[in-house]
């Protein structure tokens, strides 16, 4: 006890030192005793009343410990014995705190009887000291002026100030309360009064509706008090109870009373009826009503609502022919509509896990209402006794606890995800139980007796207990474990495959004649496509296995009868076939009735698949649902669920996906039929004639069987190609169909910096066109031909958007203080004749144009103008020149000077028209005025004083005089008086004696504008510099010309939330994490500084320092440390990052909600005073009240942070850097699961909370929410559960997924609200449901390998996409950052699917179940959103391993299923090649290596290949030799590589686009991608075959540090490096024994790809390592792996620690008996080796008896024994050492003599010693990995010791055999020095060599 006060006393005495409410050096928010109140104990006061404390120590500690007192009474009441986690720490810490304040006190003792007076007269002096009475009043008269000062005005700080007062005043006044009864009643009349000032202190979330304040105008909006009228009592609703607590500041809603009915949870009734309140203020804003005197809602916006959140309800009642609860939905009122949408939000709102399962909402939602209607009926508001409960939340413990308890229970039997699928029911499997009529025997309330709510026992040992009557079948489908899911799921496409090989082969084989013997083969097809179909429907009852007890009785029944028709069907055709061949008359009775039957089947099949598939027939078989006989045929040829209904598309869209696929297949089929088949065909007839071929082994199979194997390993390849070459030619196709839609979508027409500024002029029109409301006067300008005025009506709209882009650019770093000058445009709101362009297009220009202008002295007028008038910017510097030094002249100048400004002005007019300007002025004395114009404004710009003055009446002076004696050469007769009193003036000194100094903020601008264009002699053509932003500013400008929706007004526009789901990533980077170097030196802010040198130059400008500033100086100021933080945040994958960019969208909306009022002249007072009335001025846009109410109520921001609570306890730094991000942007909420542990019964519960909190005022999170959960949400995958509970805090009508690696853009949040738009547009037969968004990578500059990923990434969002949505209709959801359908999906399930290990790749499911539900996916490509990307490669590789495993578990799903099945086959075909099709094409490529050279070693082992070559030479076929030496054509798969070129190509221009795929090439990509293919092929061919597909956590961070070699050896060794020595074995097998006739080129030619791919599998980790090949660190890995391989481990060791430990993580995905014999299955292969190899030994000569090879068993077996003698246990030997010396020397003499004598006595050679290392290594191997197969059984027998010893050595001998080439290579030090530039761009090369020399001493850098 004595250490846990210690520490608690050291934690007060850091708290006590904190300034009040400030922040620490790291910039995070100060913490104390108040933010370590335990939740367990559940109070919310505790915490008020420390805060209270804590800021009135300094003031009176006295009262201060009153305080601490109390707050001590109050947790010990509430929790007496300490039993909840974290009370007794707590109780200990603040009795160290009050002990402290006690020990403050000058002696004496306290006199505790006085603590009531002592509060009461502190209250009174706190309110005289902080005057509260003048408070309130001091703020309403500063919010009424509306004058602001500072970063957030001088209001804000007003009002926190109130804030804080008044909220401990409060807490002052309930201590005393609570304390005494006996308060002077004038005092309780001012703590009453003072009470009433804290309603806006109560936590609200965006609408205040329990607390109305006046620092938050959104409650004012008409549309929300319209909703929230709506939603209040009504006739008919009985009246609640009186003592029914209802807030002072509302009145009773029907909400209040749904509560009090049904006993919902308080917050969930606060939650939901803002979520309601804010549905329906947005849907009648979107109406488009003028205000009304009395806001009422419209019965429209009602409706759309109603509709909207009931409509999966009524299509569930439609699906089971039962009536909705209202029987006439036109006779309900507004009100019961309104009612009946409250009471199914309620539901949802606390149904936790079981919002999962949407149509058991809709069940309980039925029942409910009905109840309601009853209580309706009675008249009578009543807690209904089926909801009684003790604890006050009846609906979670009588309604979903019973279903999460089951759903619990299930979830906990899956063994953490090793379980069978098939072994426990899903979260899909529950609620597919209310897809039948069946669901209703569970009644209401539920019948918990009932099969459904069995629990199953629990599983021991990994396997189900018996007494299987326990556990309940899952619904309707079952996720067994096999490949055959692929055929089951898309058996059409492999009927149609298969049938077109088989019909082309006979084609080929018949040489191309359709004669009637061809025919006749081709009817061939008729059984064959029935025999198909009765293997599928064979596996319609195999796959349903396990679910024949929960599945519709008609769906059971289908199945079956479908059995016994295909069947029969395939026994009679079949039949008839075989009896028309015996009888090879065409004219026979049998083939008659054979071809009449065939064609029957075939017409009918034909016919009624294209009534139940072809879209353009849905309408005519609907219609024609009432005949009996086309229900059954629906029925037969199509499964019927409540998904997947109707899931067909417009016959527009069906012709363009068919047309698609028609060109696709043509291709495939033309190149199979040409290339691939007919070339074997004279080979195979051959091959199967010849006779005598003589075998090198004993032959077992070969003989009277026409040479099968020969052929088989001859066909075996095409096959293998025939079956993935679709994806090939389906890539090509869709590259160029992808291609030229971007180019249609105006896709990058602007890709460089050149073009910006070209273009530039374009923009604001663009901009008016697209992202902004359309304007009367504009279009008034634009009918009328005032192009000018229009012009610039388009330049003064767009400025402020254009502004405000580039000042983010510059708060960003990405460009510096000069560039931003030149970037920025001006407002164009004055009254020059002209439009004003940055400074950037006219730079410079007025140097050229006076050089110009003095060179043309002969020049006639319009030549000169001609030749200035070419560069479109110079003419408009010149322009704004002539007209801003007439505009400043005339404002600075009076009479007579304005008089000589006018007369020089008139002049020039004059010359312009008489077209004589080069005789009436001398042109070459022009820099004479330029230089005067320049001194003049360079005086002007600067703040007055009388020296200023002086000189700048010189200055125009001057310019007088130049102009009059050096320029103007006109006849000045003609204005002789003017001039008379000009010369005057001057010879008087009354001529400019006094100027008028610009005072005015737009003049000043201008002069400073006009002198920044008679200064800047340097080009602005590369402005900005930086990549990424002109990256940014090209895409922003190009968007402005494609196509997308009409800007609605921001109060019109659709509202949104952005939804973040958070772990335990990074949030901040702390100083400590920049500061830690690696073993090089390298820390990761020296690694930033290199890669973005021109940012941090940037930042350190921007925070006033010299860009030549040593880290240390920047150490010195925590400000400056904790912008630091946030920049290197910035530039990482971090949560910080992620909340920046999305708050962009608070702040776009202010803009465009302020400039709009401000241009229909809505504005208030306050806002007319910010923008002094300019309609372009943004100077407070980021003040106004009723911009920031407008963007509160259309966006919402949601940060799931899954753990927040628990860190906050552990007291993390991710909990501060959270509290931060919520400090510094007050739109951010955050929820979390809080767990609460409290005392029941005597023993201590978890409880489990979701919650949502924000930022306060103190610097803590306030609650907001709090909703008890019926338990650990947690049940299936993280990632979804956490987004589900937190779901229920998001708001509006869109959610968009943001994942917390992502970022955005202010100019891209600009187009929001067209996107939103989107929902309302024509895509289709159905409204969009998910809007894809087009990502940017941000990564790609960090790495060669960062860069492939972000290509590879680029080609699919962008390319890929645009193809899967048109023409092919098949988008699904990938991930971030896609918008949803908000009401849409969370009806419907949600945004994703958490059930364990099926739904792993959870963001798919969400487009899969929306396509179901007849969503309609888009992409949009005109917006975009930053994402950041693995950088390393074993970051990349546990993505693509995580990615590929989840395609491995969606072979498996329900989904793919279903929608195999009901797509049309165009869009199936669709469907599978971009989902799992893709994944499985990839296994097969690298399967087609494998079948080509086992096929290859065949024909070399066996002796076939040379035998045939013999028989060929001797024939003379050369088809046959062409045949066997044909180079692979797996190798077409380099053109997949064609959708990242043409990407290039269209983004980046040809030229571009050639370097940099060069380039990459250069960088090895193919070396990357053939690796990264062997990743994708070992993760989704384990997964299918035995499990184990996990989430990967990558780290996200920067990959600055070596991988040691074993690490990567651990990654790689089973996926990749066993693999590629497979294959490298295969090859030298195929070099030693096989035949070519060609010679070593022929065998290069032959084998060159497979090397390749097996050299890449086994270097690239090394490749790609940084530093991977310096010596020191090679050496260093060397002696670091030997420890690994050597440490025998034992329990509690990691993989990383011990060999043996890992050893045994890679076998745990074997686990079942099925596994083990597929296992065991494909081990067998590495057999064929030590039985080919023997009998090609110079030992064995041409002997193929089968004693050769039984003798080869015992050598093998004697090799096994020497090895256990040479490695027996030390520990078993200690008795007898010097006994196993002498055997293990006597066997060591006996096996170098035996082998001596072989050598010397028999035909043994040397190359057969290694010949037999070639045999035995891949048998070893084989017996290795069966025993590794079978552990449980080799372990009782007692040999796993052995075993074990035997896999050690393989892998050190796999090991030294890849680490050989690493240490030759880093013998070289250009190697270690290439590999670095090869890496990493050049700054960071020339960094890292910097940083070498400079960590010389580093005792890390090296040995």
């Amino acid at each position: 006890m004595s250490r846990v006060e210690g520490n608690w006393e050291r934690l007060v005495r850091a708290a006590l030192r904190r300034v009040r409410f400030g922040a620490d050096a790291s910039g995070r928010p100060a913490t104390g005793i108040a933010g370590n109140v335990p939740s367990s104990l559940g109070n919310r006061d505790i915490d008020a009343i420390l805060r209270a404390a804590d800021e009135i120590q300094e003031e009176d500690a006295n009262v201060s410990r009153i305080l601490c007192e109390h707050a001590y009474s109050l947790a010990q009441n509430l929790d007496p014995n300490s039993e909840g986690r974290g009370v007794l720490q707590f109780k200990t810490g603040l009795m160290s705190v009050i002990k402290q304040k006690l020990a403050k006190r000058d002696g004496g003792s306290i006199d505790r009887s006085q603590d009531i007076a002592r509060l009461l007269e502190f209250y009174k002096l706190y309110r005289e000291k902080n005057k509260v009475d003048e408070l309130r009043e001091d703020e309403m008269k500063l919010r009424e002026s509306g004058v602001f000062s500072g970063n957030l005005g001088e209001l804000e700080r007003k009002t926190v100030k109130r804030r804080r007062v008044f909220a401990t005043l409060k807490v002052l006044g309930t201590v005393v309360e609570e304390l005494t009864k006996d308060i002077p009643e004038e005092l309780k009349r001012v703590m009453e009064s003072d009470a009433a000032m804290t309603v806006d202190l109560i936590a609200y979330n965006i609408i205040p509706l329990d607390a109305p304040t006046i620092t938050n105008v959104i409650e004012s909006l008409p549309e929300v008090k319209a909703a929230v009228l709506a939603l209040g009592y009504f006739t008919g609703l009985p009246k609640l109870p009186a003592g029914f607590p209802v807030p002072a500041t509302r009145n009773a809603d029907m909400l209040d009373f749904l509560q009090y009915v049904f006993g919902f949870q308080k917050d969930n009734v606060g939650n939901q009826r803002e979520h309601i309140v804010h549905l329906l203020a947005n849907e009648q804003s979107r109406l488009g009503i003028h205000e009304q005197i009395e806001p009422r809602m419209d019965e429209a916006a009602v409706q759309k609502v109603f509709l909207k959140s009931l409509e999966n309800y009524i299509r569930w009642c439609s699906y089971l022919c039962i009536p909705p609860v209202w029987s006439n939905l036109e006779a309900v009122s507004k009100e019961k509509k309104l009612l009946f949408v409250s009471l199914f939000f309620l539901i949802w709102g606390e149904a936790a896990n079981i919002r999962f399962l949407p149509e058991c909402l809709c069940y309980i939602f039925h029942h409910m209402a009905r109840e309601l209607e009853e209580i309706l009926r009675q008249q009578i508001a009543q807690l209904d006794n089926s909801y009684n409960s003790q604890n006050g939340m009846s609906f979670l413990d009588k309604v979903i606890y019973p279903l999460y308890d089951i759903v619990a229970a299930e979830a906990g039997n899956n063994d953490n995800g090793r379980a069978p699928h098939s072994a426990w029911r899903n979260y899909d499997d529950f609620n597919e139980y209310f897809w039948s009529i069946h669901c209703f025997e569970l009644s209401w309330p539920w019948r918990t007796n009932s099969s459904f709510f069995i629990k199953p026992k629990k599983r021991t040992k990994g396997m189900l207990t018996s007494g299987g009557s326990q556990h309940q079948g899952k619904s309707s489908f079952v996720e067994h474990r096999t490949f055959l899911h692929l055929y089951h799921s898309f058996h059409r496409l492999w009927i149609f495959l298969f049938m077109m090989f088989q019909g082309l082969t006979i084609i080929a084989f018949n040489d191309g004649r359709l004669n009637s013997k061809t025919i006749r083969e081709v009817l061939s097809l008729g059984p064959t496509f029935v025999i198909m179909k009765f293997f599928e429907s064979v596996l319609d009852i195999l796959m349903l296995y396990g679910a024949y007890s929960k599945t519709h009785r008609m769906a059971i029944s289908r199945t079956f009868f479908r059995f016994l028709w295909f069947s029969s069907a395939s026994a009679v055709i079949s039949y008839l076939y075989v009896k028309a061949l015996q009888d090879k008359s065409n004219s026979s009775v049998i083939f008659r009735i054979y071809i009449f039957v065939l064609g029957i089947y075939a017409a009918v099949h034909l016919f009624f698949s294209f009534l139940t598939r072809i879209p353009a027939c849905h309408s005519l078989t609907n219609q024609c649902d009432r005949w009996a006989v086309m229900r059954f045929i629906k029925w037969m040829y199509q499964e019927r669920y409540y998904v997947g209904r109707e899931m067909y598309e417009r016959t527009t869209d069906f012709f363009k996906y068919m047309i698609f696929w028609l060109v696709v297949l043509s291709g495939k089929f033309s190149f199979a039929y040409f290339l691939q088949i007919r070339p074997l065909v004279k080979p195979t007839k051959v091959i199967v004639t010849l006779d005598g071929i003589e075998y090198s082994w004993h032959d077992f199979v070969s003989k009277n069987n026409h040479n099968a194997l020969t052929i088989a390993s001859l066909w075996a390849p095409v096959i293998a190609i025939y079956l993935l070459d679709i994806y090939v030619f389906y890539t090509l196709i869709a590259a160029v169909v992808g291609f030229l839609l971007g180019a249609r979508n105006r896709l990058g027409e602007i890709r460089s910096v050149e073009a910006v500024h070209r273009l530039f002029e374009k923009f604001p029109g663009a901009f008016m066109n697209t992202l902004h409301v359309p304007l009367p006067r504009r279009e008034f300008l634009n009918s009328s031909g005032q192009v000018m005025e229009k012009n610039k009506v388009d330049a003064a709209r767009f400025s402020p958007f254009w502004n405000e882009i580039i000042k983010k650019l510059r708060e960003e770093d990405y460009i510096s203080n000069l560039e931003m000058e030149l970037l920025l445009m001006p407002k164009n709101s004055g009254s020059l004749p002209l439009v004003q362009w940055p400074l950037f297009l006219l730079a410079s220009k007025i140097f050229l144009a006076r050089d110009i202008a003095a060179e043309s002295k002969d020049t006639q007028d319009e030549e000169l103008w001609e030749r200035i008038s070419r560069d479109d910017h110079m003419k408009y510097a010149v322009e704004e020149c002539y007209h801003g030094i007439k505009l400043i002249l005339t404002e600075i100048l009076d009479n007579e000077g304005r008089m000589w400004v006018e007369r020089i002005y008139e002049d020039i007019k004059g010359s312009i028209m008489e077209k004589k300007v080069h005789v009436d002025f001398e042109l070459s004395k022009l820099p004479l005025v330029i230089t005067r114009v320049t001194a003049l404004t360079g005086i002007l710009k600067e703040i007055e004083s009388p020296e200023l003055a002086k000189g700048a009446v010189k200055a125009v002076q001057d310019l007088y005089d130049v102009v009059r004696h050096d320029i103007l050469s006109r006849n000045m007769r003609e204005n002789y008086e003017t001039w008379n009193i000009l010369s005057k003036a001057r010879s008087e000194g009354r001529l400019f004696s006094k100027l008028k100094w610009p005072k005015d903020a737009e003049l000043r601008a201008q002069v400073k504008r006009l002198h920044s264009l008679l200064t800047i002699n340097e080009s602005a053509a590369n402005i900005p510099k930086n990549l990424e932003a002109r990256r940014r500013l090209e895409f922003f400008t190009n968007s402005l010309f494609m196509e997308m929706p009409k800007a609605k007004p921001v109060h019109e526009m659709l509202s949104f939330s952005v939804f973040t789901p958070y772990y335990s990533e990074i949030v901040l980077y702390s100083m400590a994490e920049l500061q830690k170097k690696n073993e090089d030196g390298i820390s990761v802010l020296f690694y930033l500084q290199k890669i973005f040198p021109d940012e941090w130059r940037n930042f350190l400008a921007r925070i006033g320092r010299d860009e030549n500033a040593q880290d240390l100086e920047l150490f010195d100021n925590p400000n400056d440390v904790l912008e630091l933080r946030f920049w290197a945040s910035y530039r990482g994958q971090t949560l910080a990052r992620t909340v920046r960019g999305m708050m962009y969208y608070r702040k776009a909306l202010m803009l465009q909600s302020y400039l709009e009022r401000l241009t229909s002249g809505e504005m208030t007072d306050t806002e007319a005073t910010l923008s002094g009335n300019d309609a372009t001025d943004t100077q407070g846009f980021e003040l106004s009240p009723e911009a920031r109410a407008q963007a509160d109520l259309k966006f919402t921001y949601v940060v799931t942070c899954q753990i927040y609570g628990k860190q906050k306890e552990e007291q993390k730094p991710e909990a501060a850097d959270i509290a931060l991000l919520m400090q510094r942007n007050e739109a951010l909420r955050v929820a979390f699961i809080d767990n609460v542990e409290t005392l029941k019964d005597g023993k201590v519960h978890t409880e489990f909370y979701s919650k949502l909190v924000k930022a306060d005022i103190h610097g803590k999170d306030k609650e907001i929410y709090s909703i008890k959960l019926p338990g650990n949400p947690k049940l299936g995958e993280g990632k979804p559960e956490n987004q589900n509970h937190a779901i229920i805090f998001t708001r509006g009508n869109a959610v968009q997924t943001i994942d917390m690696n992502q970022d955005n853009y202010f100019e891209e949040a600009l187009k929001m609200r067209n996107l939103l738009e989107e929902f309302h547009q024509d895509h289709g037969l159905r409204p969009p449901t998910i809007l894809g968004v087009r990502e940017h990578v941000f990564t790609g500059s960090v790495s060669s390998l960062a860069s492939f990923m972000s290509n590879q990434e680029t080609s699919f969002v962008t390319l890929g996409q645009r193809v899967l949505v048109n023409p092919l209709k098949v988008r699904m959801h990938y991930g971030h950052p896609d918008v949803f359908d908000r009401v849409f999906h969370i009806t419907r399930g949600g945004i994703s699917k958490a059930s364990r290990i099926i739904n792993i790749s959870e963001d798919i499911y969400a487009g899969f179940n929306s396509t179901l539900r007849l969503g309609n996916v888009t992409h949009h490509e005109y917006i975009q959103v930053g994402k950041g990307r693995d950088v390393g490669l074993n970051q990349i590789a546990l993505f693509e391993g995580k990615v590929a495993g989840g395609n491995g578990e969606q072979v498996l799903s329900r989904d793919v299923y279903r929608l195999g099945q009901l797509y049309d086959f165009f869009r199936m075909l669709s469907f599978y090649f971009t989902t799992v099709g893709y994944y499985f094409c990839t296994m097969l490529t690298v399967l087609t290596v494998y079948i080509f050279l086992y096929g290859k070693a065949y024909l070399a082992l066996s002796g076939v290949g040379e035998s045939i070559q013999d028989k060929a030479d001797i024939l003379r076929n050369t088809a046959l030799t062409a045949a066997l030496n044909t180079q692979f054509l797996f190798q077409i798969g380099i053109f997949t590589a064609v959708p990242m070129i043409l990407g290039f190509i269209l983004e980046q221009g040809f030229l571009k686009a050639v370097v940099s795929f060069v380039t990459m090439q250069f960088q090895l990509c193919s070396v990357f991608f053939t690796f990264s293919l062997g990743t994708r092929t070992h993760y989704f061919g384990r997964t299918i075959l035995h499990g184990g597909a996990r989430y990967q956590a990558t780290g996200r961070g920067f990959v600055v540090r070596h991988i040691k070699f074993s690490e990567n050896y651990r990654l790689y060794s089973r996926s990749h490096f066993v693999k590629g020595l497979e294959v490298v074995l295969l090859l030298v097998v195929y070099l030693a024994y096989g035949y070519n006739e060609g010679g070593a080129i022929s065998y290069i030619l032959l084998t060159v790809s497979s090397w390749f791919m097996a050299l890449s599998w086994l270097f690239a980790p090394y490749i790609f390592n940084p530093s991977g090949f310096e010596w020191q660190k090679t050496v260093e890995d060397f002696r670091e792996w030997t420890n690994w391989l050597l440490y025998r481990g034992g329990i509690g060791v990691k993989g990383e620690e011990s060999w043996e430990a890992w050893w045994d993580e890679e076998l745990a995905h074997i686990r079942t008996v099925r596994g083990r014999i597929l296992e065991t299955i494909l081990c067998t292969r590495f057999l064929m080796f030590q039985y080919g190899v023997v009998y090609k030994l110079h030992l064995t000569g041409k002997s193929t008896s089968l004693t050769v090879y039984g003798l080869s068993w015992i050598v093998l077996a004697v090799l096994i024994i020497l090895f256990k003698v040479f490695t027996f246990s030390q520990k078993a030997s200690v008795n007898f050492q010097l006994v196993l010396r002498f055997i293990q020397g006597v066997s060591f003499m006996l096996a170098l003599a035996g082998i001596v004598v072989a050598v010397i006595v028999t035909d043994l050679s040397l190359p057969d010693i290694f010949a037999c290392i070639l045999a035995f290594v891949p048998t070893g191997w084989a017996i290795l990995s069966i025993a590794a197969a079978w552990k449980p059984l080799v372990k009782k027998m007692g040999l796993w010791k052995s075993v074990r010893s035997i896999a050690r050595l393989y892998d050190a001998g796999m090991g030294i055999v890849i680490f050989i080439p690493i240490a030759i290579f880093s013998w070289f030090p250009f190697v270690s020095t290439f590999q670095t530039r090869l890496l990493f761009n050049q700054a960071f090369s020339r960094g890292l060599e910097i940083s070498l020399i400079l960590a010389g001493n580093n005792p890390n850098t090296g040995l």
